[in-house]
């Protein structure tokens, strides 16, 4: 028996000393961390074990995750805070990795800075986020998943017959939200769109715009819920004479939880539409300056209303900053009657339109 078990061990470490190791650099920022998660799936797949440099916001989604080992940083420290601080942190992270080797180190940014956090890194392939070639840029319109799969996997120009679809997690918890009671229960997510940098309110539909639809979903005894984050409690003033279910400042694991009890989620692009994106629901993405061919889930029943159609700045996010723009016209073109239209015809109690021949 003694032989046998010393047999059995002897396997495991060799099977545990022939895999790869890929350690991934994304700190932050919702939606960009949930587009990498299916490359890195499909490089653990592959045969890689998965570490990845993640700030405090994202940590508790990629725990979810029993493939990934998180190594948390504070990430607001390290890009927003003291000089003293910044240089803290990188030094505790350095000590994290000093003396590891990987096969692969990923520095998913565009800004060279970043790459100071991986400087005692041995990796026999280092890769960062480029303009200078084609191969490390992000193709705009492109699906941004398939995009950082065509990077981590060395993909020249990453033809596949179907997009990445995102990723759910393994280990969710369980949402403490009770079962409907009504027809219909429709989340909606009217704050987010923002950073540690600055808030991105261009890309936000005006939270008027979410209160009118919210009483219009009420007034046909549909049940309305709220989410997103604890900085997104400014919007409940907005909705205090509707009858909504606050779930504004729930952890990132259970906004999908939550979505996962509802029959729809409406979102403009921001993180909560990504995680939306790997819940079971439904999802009407609203657009406008950001191009929805880059950002929206490529999965069955996530659907885009881009507003702007006419507008010749549409899109104006170039990846890193937005045009300087005081109406927000192509979000503001978006009403709630047209998304109440796309909810009917989603739940089949409108025929889908007829489309022109081009």
């Amino acid at each position: 028996m003694i032989r046998r078990h010393k047999s059995w061990v002897l396997v495991g470490w060799r099977i545990a000393l022939s895999r790869k190791k890929a350690l991934i650099v994304r700190m932050g920022q919702i939606g960009d961390v949930v587009m990498t998660i299916p490359a890195a799936r499909q490089l653990f797949d592959r045969g890689y074990d998965i570490h990845w440099v993640s700030g405090k916001a994202v940590q508790s989604l990629l725990n979810c995750y029993s493939w990934i080992t998180t190594i948390p940083v504070d990430d607001k420290a390290i890009l927003v805070g003291t000089p003293t601080q910044r240089l803290l942190n990188i030094a505790r992270l350095w000590g994290r990795l000093a003396f590891k080797k990987y096969d692969l180190c990923a520095t998913l940014y565009y800004d060279r800075r970043y790459s100071v956090l991986t400087l005692p890194v041995h990796a026999k392939r280092k890769v960062a986020l480029s303009k200078q070639s084609r191969q490390t840029t992000l193709i705009p319109g492109r699906s941004y998943t398939d995009e950082f799969a065509r990077i981590l996997l060395e993909s020249e120009d990453g033809c596949r017959p179907q997009s990445l679809q995102p990723c759910r997690p393994d280990r969710l918890p369980v949402s403490s939200l009770p079962a409907k009671l009504l027809q219909r229960r429709v989340a909606i997510v009217p704050g987010g769109a923002s950073n540690f940098h600055f808030q991105q309110t261009l890309r936000r539909w005006p939270v008027e715009s979410y209160a009118t639809l919210s009483q219009k979903l009420c007034e046909r005894g549909w049940e309305v819920v709220l989410l997103g984050g604890p900085e997104d409690s400014w919007v409940l003033p907005h909705f205090e004479h509707v009858q909504v279910i606050n779930c504004i400042g729930n952890s990132i694991p259970e906004v999908i939880s939550v979505c996962d009890t509802c029959d729809a989620v409406i979102s403009h692009d921001t993180g909560p539409m990504h995680l939306a994106g790997i819940s079971h629901a439904p999802l009407i993405a609203l657009f406008g300056p950001t191009n929805p061919g880059n950002f929206l889930p490529r999965r069955a029943n996530a659907m885009a209303i881009w507003g702007g159609e006419s507008y010749s700045c549409r899109p104006c996010y170039d990846g890193r900053h937005y045009a300087s723009c005081q109406s927000v016209g192509c979000m503001r073109e978006i009403t709630p009657e047209m998304v109440i239209s796309q909810l009917d015809r989603m739940f089949g109690m409108l025929p889908e339109p007829v489309r022109k021949a081009p």
